[in-house]
């Protein structure tokens, strides 16, 4: 049974539509290239809060907000 998780940032953007072509997409990709049935791939969506989620030593949201 795969096991796959996404995380991405909580910002509002995401719909509902993406999230289920995310979990379509990642369910197809380990069917054709790994051979796994689809009824046994789980896929779970995290959103993480901007504040929770650091890259080259800074949270996300202080990177966002020198960017506008």
């Amino acid at each position: 049974m795969p096991y796959v998780n996404i995380k991405i940032t909580r910002e509002g953007g995401t719909t509902p539509e993406q999230k289920e072509k995310l979990i379509a997409g990642a369910t197809r990709l380990l069917q054709e290239v790994l051979g796994k049935n689809p009824a046994t791939t789980v896929v779970v969506i995290d959103e993480v809060d901007t504040d929770n989620w650091g890259i080259a030593g800074q949270s996300v949201t202080n990177i966002r907000k020198r960017q506008k």
